[in-house]
C-alpha cells in the first residue's frame, strides 16, 4: 500500500521578527544615551582643567625659581662689588686716676674725718725737760685733727695709724713719745659725735727715711683712707 504525501501549504507563514530592547524602549534609550554623553563631556572638561592647573603651577614655580635665582645673583654681585667698610676702633680715653687727699684735705674713714695740717721731720726728742723721749733715728711728727662725724662715740687709737716712707716700709706710732708731749690727745682718745680732737702722731724712723703717705683708720676693722704727705 502506497503512502501518499501529506499536504503542505505552498507559502508557509513567516515567523514574526522579535525587536531589540532599545527598539522597544526608544524613550528610555534616548535618556540613557544623553546621560552618557553628559558624563563624557564632564570627564573631559575635568581632565582639561586638571592639565591646565598643573601647567600653571609648573609655570609659576619656574618663574618664582628664576626670580629667586636672579635676586640671589644680584645680591651676590652687589656684595662682591661693594667691599665692607672697616670698623673704626674708637679710642677710649682712660679716666684720670683720682689722686689721694693730701696735707690740708679732709679724708674720711668710718666715723672719723681726718685733716693733716703739718708734717715735721728730723726731730731728735719730744717732751719736757723732766719727761721726754729721744728718737732712735728721727721723730716724724704728723699734726692732725680728728672729728667724729658719726652718731655715737668712737675711740681713737694712734696705733692703728700707719705711716709709709718712700721705700714702701710701714711704721707704727711711738705711743711713749706721744704721751710725753704736752696736750697731745692722739695716743688714746674717745671722741663723742660732733667733737674734734687735735694732736700729734709720733713716728720713730731712720734718719734717712722720707715719709710718703699715711693710712688712717677709725678702728682696727676699717678699710682706712690714705693721705699723701709729699
Amino acid at each position: 500500500m502506497t503512502q501518499q504525501p501529506q499536504w503542505q501549504p505552498a507559502n508557509p507563514p513567516v515567523p514574526a521578527v522579535q525587536q531589540s530592547w532599545f527598539a522597544r524602549h526608544k524613550a528610555l534609550s534616548f535618556v540613557l544615551g544623553l546621560t552618557l554623553v553628559i558624563v563624557l563631556l564632564c570627564c573631559g572638561a575635568g581632565v582639561l582643567a586638571l592639565g591646565g592647573s598643573d601647567s600653571d603651577t609648573a609655570s609659576s614655580s619656574d618663574s618664582s625659581s628664576s626670580a629667586e635665582d636672579s635676586s640671589m645673583s644680584t645680591a651676590e654681585e652687589g656684595s662682591a662689588s661693594v667691599a665692607p667698610e672697616p670698623q673704626k676702633k674708637e679710642k677710649t680715653k682712660d679716666a684720670p686716676k683720682k689722686s689721694a687727699p693730701g696735707i690740708g684735705d679732709a679724708a674720711r674713714d668710718g666715723k672719723f674725718e681726718f685733716t693733716i695740717s703739718k708734717v715735721e721731720k728730723g726731730v731728735a726728742s719730744v717732751g719736757s725737760e723732766y719727761f721726754n723721749e729721744k728718737a732712735d733715728g728721727q721723730f716724724v711728727l704728723v699734726h692732725i685733727t680728728v672729728k667724729n662725724i658719726g652718731d655715737e662715740s668712737q675711740t681713737l687709737f694712734d696705733s692703728e695709724q700707719k705711716l709709709k716712707d718712700t721705700q714702701g716700709r710701714s711704721f707704727s706710732t711711738d705711743s711713749s713719745a706721744a704721751i710725753a708731749m704736752e696736750d697731745n690727745e692722739m695716743w688714746l682718745n674717745e671722741i663723742n659725735p660732733g667733737n674734734s680732737a687735735k694732736g700729734t702722731l709720733v713716728y720713730d724712723m731712720p734718719a734717712d727715711a722720707q715719709p710718703a703717705e699715711i693710712e688712717l683708720h677709725d678702728s682696727m676693722f676699717s678699710g682706712g683712707v690714705t693721705v699723701s704727705l709729699k
